[in-house]
């Protein structure tokens, strides 16, 4: 039975589908585990698909939980501001309790009102960081548990991306995005998972110092650590089950050296940050610290993330990513992280990805530091690419090798 699997824009059978590859690809669910589902009120159907299928493949209980927005605003407009850096203890209780049982965490997003915070204080609102939790963070950095990101489609999301109410188009995007498309959707999954293991293979070949982004508005260079490797979007869980932690996912990435980082750079599509949009966001980096921040709208949200730590000023990711991308080929700006990421490369400033160092998950914060690898609180991609950036790679001899160009991919692609 599925009658209690609806929407008034998704077939039940769609759900059906994409609760399927996100508990067989995203977070493989077992028998007597533990499943997290953070959502918003407007992400139910998907909630509830998910929580069907999960129990139907021996979930031992599944927990829902809704995050209300308005209620941050209220938060945001009326509260002490000694407060609204604090998180409820039993929130990060309910985290600790996951990784204990070395359980499943699923994220949905897709704002429901993605400029809500638009006309709070941004000074106030960059202080509180809700929903995105310290802990949980902490779970998926070192793959603690099986954890993944995906989307759903809300009604003021379609109209922040057509500019009118249309759920329907939005699903058609992300279901061909998802592999929804394909005859067998996990097997499709598998296979591109696959050959961009084998981009990333070629990227650690090369042996790179640095890569260099130029464009208008950009003129960034970027270290590498020596022992980072360029990878995929799949990693193993402590208990070993590969997940895959973003769906959809189009990127190679890897960690940067947060010392030696040079130069400007503009982002090449808004950012949705705190619920608020940043808009022509440039950051200029002195000394692998963002040492200046300039946009048309939401500078001061931006600058107050950035104030979360020490390392919020600073990179934690490079990401590579082509116009094959069916994102990118789409020729929309979806307003959500999670899929623009996906269409092009991008940068992110906040913690270095562990996974891009062997044993790093192990090491201390000041270890890790010292590595290079950065270390915060906070981790926030923003968008970078497109056809007018070229991406160089450097060899450790200044030799430079054509990594993008025109957005298409500049090495053997498999």
């Amino acid at each position: 039975m599925t009658t209690h699997l609806t929407s008034p824009d998704i077939p039940a059978a769609d759900l059906v589908a994409y609760a399927d590859v996100v508990l067989e690809i995203g977070t493989p669910v077992r028998a007597g585990d533990l499943v997290v589902i953070n959502a918003e009120i407007e992400h139910a159907p998907l909630a509830r698909a998910l929580a069907e299928g999960a129990y139907a493949r021996g979930a031992r209980y599944v927990d829902i939980w809704y995050f209300d927005p308005h209620a941050k605003r209220s938060r945001i407009r009326h509260a002490d501001p000694e407060t609204l850096r604090e998180v409820p203890a039993w929130l990060d209780r309910r985290n600790a309790d996951l990784e204990a049982r070395q359980g499943v965490l699923i994220n949905i997003r897709g704002e429901a009102e993605p400029d809500l915070l638009s006309d709070v204080d941004p000074v106030r609102a960059g202080l509180d960081r809700m929903p995105n939790l310290a802990s949980r963070y902490r779970l998926q950095a070192n793959d603690l548990v099986c954890w993944t990101i995906v989307g759903y489609p809300s009604r003021a999301w379609s109209r922040q991306v057509f500019g009118e109410e249309d759920v329907p188009r939005l699903w058609r995007h992300l279901k061909h995005f998802l592999r929804l498309d394909q005859p067998d959707p996990a097997a499709a999954w598998r296979a591109h998972l696959d050959r961009l293991g084998a981009r990333a293979a070629q990227l650690d070949g090369l042996d790179l110092d640095a890569v260099h982004f130029a464009g208008p508005g950009t003129d960034l260079t970027i270290g590498l650590i020596p022992e980072a490797s360029w990878g995929v979007v799949g990693y193993h869980a402590a208990d070993g089950r590969f997940y895959v932690p973003c769906l959809p996912s189009e990127e190679v990435y890897t960690a940067p050296d947060h010392r030696r980082v040079e130069g400007t750079v503009r982002a090449t599509r808004p950012l949705s940050l705190a619920g608020t949009v940043i808009r022509d966001l440039e950051l200029t980096f002195t000394g692998g610290r963002v040492s200046e921040v300039r946009a048309s709208s939401g500078a001061d949200v931006v600058r107050g993330h950035q104030a979360t730590d020490r390392g919020a000023a600073q990179l934690g990711e490079v990401a590579l990513v082509d116009g094959s991308s069916p994102i990118g080929r789409s020729g929309v700006t979806f307003m959500e992280t999670l899929l623009d990421e996906n269409a092009t490369c991008h940068l992110a400033w906040g913690f270095g990805i562990n996974q891009a160092i062997p044993g790093a998950s192990g090491l201390t914060p000041e270890q890790r530091d010292a590595k290079g690898m950065n270390v915060s609180a906070v981790h926030t991609d923003f968008m970078v690419g497109g056809p007018d950036v070229t991406v160089t790679g450097i060899r450790h001899d200044g030799t430079r090798v054509p990594l993008l160009r025109d957005d298409i991919w500049q090495l053997t692609w498999p």
